[in-house]
């Protein structure tokens, strides 16, 4: 390795260096190393001046065994701060899972015929083009090798014959024939191979105008079935990918549709509004494979495969393909253009996978994912179909979603009084197991201890005890108790009109998913309201907690089992991403997210389908009126922020009213936080009252989590308010006072989920407010907000029951009159059953 700013050896680069090129003196190296490489003087020239400046290309052979070869645009190396010249590595097993394919180094894209290509199938897309040059050049300048397979010269080429088709009539002959006809003037059937012709440069110069944007150079090469069948011509294209991709350049390879053989009847050309363009799939596979690609990218206009042809009713986009499931595969007809189906690319991407390069077969067309379409796959990111040699031992996220809300269904029509055994037994086996369950928890803490990332506040949320084990089993048993009504309660109940009988009832929500951190708690917990609500659930726990989390799940199903529902609640093992399971909107309907505000605020983000349940900030404020008890001052400041400091109830803001400063309250509460090692940050009124104030705060809106704590100055009650509003999470936020009028304002003027009169933020508990646990606090405007416990995982339905009405009897010319007559709710008969 050499840098800018040293004399470089006069050396040869071999397979193995690697270049690195930085701003100091950047112009100048490059044109040293693109001289040494005999470039700069040839790059516009053809095959034969090539091959006297790069070796690899020929090899010394005779020149017409070699791929057709063209280099294009000198890389802009002065706007380029930092860059590193990959070269290849050894190339290994595919990936077995897709996490996994950000390793990828050597990279094939295949844009097949309905990517490159428009609509109206003459011309091509230039905005997806665009778009994923794009993608190929980032990728491509952060260190990895890029390939590309591209179709579109027979559809650039039609473009340009039909336009000089039309020029080529005579001027008489138009005017003559009058608009109309001209716009239905029949045009010659155009050969393919004559498109092809015309169409290659034309291509190659839009790509070479792209990628010159992005400062990076490519290399166009054509080949046919026949470059794949001499062994001299294989070794040279080999050898010339090579060289190329040692020297930091993107190939773009397409079959040379000028000269391929004659189609085969029945497959390609078939009217004039069809493009034969010879199937890339194989191309792209048998490049790949050749070339030792850790990836292959195979681009249609299909989201992926699917188990049946896409537009049928019960066909599923597969998230992963495996070599033995391709018996139970059904394949639909081709794309609009190309020759190649998805059969076609199924069978070139087993036949890449068994030459050991990973493929992800993706929708390239789509105009909301083409934009990031190749750099989601290379991220790992659930895009397409992934093809694995390596069949998970259990079922995938996609499957327990299946098997989560069928078993769900079944629990919810089960009897309020079967649920509540459920909840029991659970409720018993966590005293029971207690043993089982603190071992395991203690194998979680010993690794994170170990490990020495994870902070004291995490680690006290990882840790169970006997008990907290004691207090999960009470609250579990009350949930039992408040069960019996969940499910199947009327609401309301209205005469619509004589023997039209309208009514509102409750009723799960669907499936739920919960994802939580590094608190083990929270799944019995979760896992017993929804048994309660009747509601599947998906649970996805941090690895840190993965010990305890499988014991407690196991003993969840076991509960579950006592009514034969126990795929009901299902926990995620496998290595799916957090993101990933967001995008399941069709499978799921709630996503709750215990932890963090930073996991908070990027599930709220990546969930663009799904409600999200919960708060990303708990940002809550005591604000200590100028007539309020010192006693209670004490006390309440105290239990808010030193007694549980990393929980989302916790004080993060104390707010004090003016005339507080400079008084025996004030300086108690100071001496009170210091007592307790509370760090304090002066907010910027409360600093300008000091002469040398503590540190002042950054932010107003910060959620510290820990034993700190920011205090400001305020001049009134409603000023108050207006900083909560200003700075505040809608969370919890409190006042102490004892004047009951300024008390009830502030009540009614907050708006937030929890408000609390003379009481500690630490209330906002669903324990503490009775509702036997929660599943989390909300701060949204609809649905449930606050302490979210049982009630707040019900949504209604409308039954109604007739004697043959229809709408048409309640018109002007009906013989029906609506009542609209309230009726007094009655709860469902002993036995009634109600489901989602």
């Amino acid at each position: 390795m050499w840098h800018s700013g040293q004399q470089p050896k006069h050396t040869e680069l071999e397979p193995g260096d690697e270049v690195v090129f930085c701003r100091t003196g950047l112009k100048r190296v490059a044109t040293m190393l693109l001289q040494r490489l005999s470039l700069c003087s040839r790059l516009s020239v053809g095959p034969k001046s090539l091959r006297t400046s790069t070796r690899s290309v020929s090899q010394g052979k005779n020149p017409t065994t070699s791929p057709l070869v063209r280099l294009h645009a000198v890389r802009q190396w002065s706007n380029v701060p930092f860059l590193t010249v990959p070269l290849a590595r050894a190339h290994g097993k595919s990936f077995a899972h897709r996490s996994e394919l950000r390793q990828a180094k050597r990279i094939v894209v295949k844009l097949g015929s309905a990517v490159v290509t428009r609509g109206d199938e003459c011309g091509l897309a230039l905005g997806r083009l665009a778009s994923i040059v794009e993608q190929v050049a980032m990728l491509q300048n952060q260190g990895r090798e890029m390939m590309i397979v591209t179709s579109g010269a027979v559809a650039f080429g039609k473009q340009r014959l039909r336009h000089e088709i039309l020029l080529s009539q005579s001027v008489r002959q138009a005017l003559h024939s009058g608009q109309n006809q001209l716009k239905d003037m029949s045009l010659p059937v155009l050969e393919a191979r004559a498109c092809a012709a015309a169409g290659q440069s034309g291509l190659m110069a839009l790509y070479e105008a792209m990628f010159t944007q992005y400062s990076t150079c490519t290399a166009q090469i054509l080949v046919t079935n026949l470059d794949f069948h001499d062994d001299q011509k294989r070794r040279n294209l080999n050898s010339t990918l090579h060289e190329l991709l040692r020297m930091n350049i993107v190939p773009i390879i397409n079959t040379n549709d000028a000269v391929v053989p004659p189609p085969e009847p029945n497959s390609d050309l078939q009217g004039v509004n069809v493009i034969s363009i010879k199937d890339n799939d194989s191309l792209a596979a048998r490049l790949a494979v050749e070339m030792r690609a850790d990836l292959l990218i195979a681009l249609s206009d299909v989201e992926g495969l699917y188990d049946s042809p896409p537009g049928t009713d019960d066909a599923k986009l597969l998230d992963t393909f495996y070599p033995g499931d391709q018996q139970s595969i059904t394949y639909g007809t081709k794309s609009r253009v190309g020759i190649g189906g998805m059969e076609a690319k199924v069978k070139a991407a087993l036949w890449a996978l068994q030459g050991g390069t990973s493929v992800v077969i993706a929708n390239g067309t789509h105009p909301k994912v083409t934009g990031h379409v190749i750099t989601d796959i290379v991220e790992g990111k659930k895009v397409g179909t992934f093809f694995s040699e390596v069949k998970p031992a259990g079922p995938t996220v996609e499957q327990q979603t299946d098997m989560a809300r069928t078993a769900g269904r079944t629990l919810a029509s089960l009897l309020p009084e079967q649920r509540s055994e459920i909840i029991y037994a659970l409720a018993d086996l966590l005293t029971e197991k207690r043993e089982e369950i603190l071992s395991a928890n203690k194998k979680d803490l010993e690794f994170a201890i170990n490990s020495g990332r994870m902070p004291a506040s995490m680690l006290k949320r990882l840790s169970l005890s006997p008990s907290k084990l004691n207090s999960l089993a009470i609250g579990l048993r009350q949930i039992a108790v408040s069960s019996q009504d969940s499910v199947g309660r009327v609401l309301r109940r209205t005469r619509v009109a004589n023997n039209l009988d309208l009514e509102q009832i409750t009723v799960p929500i669907g499936v739920l998913l919960v994802i939580f951190e590094s608190r083990p708690d929270c799944l019995p917990q979760v896992s017993a309201l929804a048994i309660a609500s009747g509601n599947a659930l998906l649970l996805k726990g941090g690895k840190e907690a993965a010990n305890t989390n499988r014991i407690l799940h196991e003993l969840a199903q076991e509960a579950l089992s006592v009514h034969n529902v126990r795929d009901a609640i299902q926990l995620v093992s496998t290595r799916e991403e957090v993101e990933d399971l967001c995008r399941l909107e069709k499978m799921i309907d709630l996503i709750i997210p215990r932890g963090s505000s930073q996991l908070v605020r990027d599930i709220q983000r990546a969930a663009k389908g799904i409600p999200v349940l919960g708060h990303s900030e708990g940002i809550c404020h005591v604000y200590v009126d100028h007539e309020a008890s010192i006693d209670k001052v004490l006390k309440i400041v105290r239990d808010s922020k030193c007694d549980y400091p990393a929980a989302c109830n916790a004080m993060e803001t104390l707010l004090v009213h003016r005339d507080v400063l400079r008084t025996p309250l004030f300086d108690q509460i100071i001496d009170m936080l210091r007592t307790e090692q509370v760090k304090i940050h002066a907010g910027p009124r409360f600093a300008s009252y000091l002469t040398f104030s503590p540190s002042e705060v950054k932010s107003l809106r910060t959620e510290y989590g820990d034993l700190e704590c920011c205090i400001e100055v305020v001049d009134s009650m409603q000023e108050a308010v207006d900083h909560i509003h200003k700075y505040g999470s809608s969370h919890t936020d409190v006042i102490i006072t004892e004047n009951e009028e300024t008390a009830e304002q502030f009540l009614q003027l907050v708006d937030s989920a929890c408000v609390f009169w003379n009481a500690s933020s630490r209330f906002a508990d669903g324990y503490r407010f009775g509702l036997g646990a929660e599943v989390g606090i909300s701060t949204a405007r609809i649905h449930a907000r606050g302490p979210v416990g049982l009630e707040g995982l019900l949504t209604t339905k409308w039954v109604l029951r007739g004697d043959g009405q229809t709408a048409a009897d309640f018109s002007e010319q009906g013989s029906m009159k609506f009542l609209h007559e309230n009726l007094p709710v009655a709860q469902p008969l002993t036995g009634q059953r109600t489901s989602n």
